[in-house]
């Protein structure tokens, strides 16, 4: 099993840019699909944004698209979510999470680990 830990969080202020990072442990992490959700209080967790097992192929949400970029390096380990022109609505408690398909809509079934997330706040 993979074992992840985000860092990056913070406060940033409306347009700004972060750098989220997800730590992975484990021999099979590369074979894996990873994955950035996030929670908003009293929301859902919703998918961000996914990148494939190779890192060729990633997938966004609509609210991500033309804003965040998910990345990785499996010789290096951590995954990445480069966030820019950040909104209030982005704050949220973003966690990364190892997944053993890459198909959308999501199966959570497929989800095989989660960080324990990282808090990002936009001020306004």
């Amino acid at each position: 099993q993979v074992q992840l830990a985000e860092s990056g969080g913070g406060l940033v202020q409306a347009g700004g840019s972060l750098r989220l990072s997800c730590a992975a442990s484990g021999r099979t992490f590369s074979s894996y699909t990873m994955a950035w959700f996030r929670q908003a209080l009293g929301k859902e967790r919703e998918l961000v944004a996914a990148i494939s097992w190779s890192g060729g192929t990633t997938y966004y949400a609509d609210s991500a698209k033309g804003r965040f970029t998910i990345s990785r390096d499996n010789a290096k380990n951590p995954v990445y979510l480069q966030m820019g022109s950040l909104k209030p609505e982005d704050t949220a408690v973003y966690y990364c999470a190892a997944v053993r398909s890459f198909r959308f809509p999501m199966n959570r079934e497929d989800i095989g680990s989660w960080g324990q997330g990282t808090q990002v706040t936009v001020s306004s």
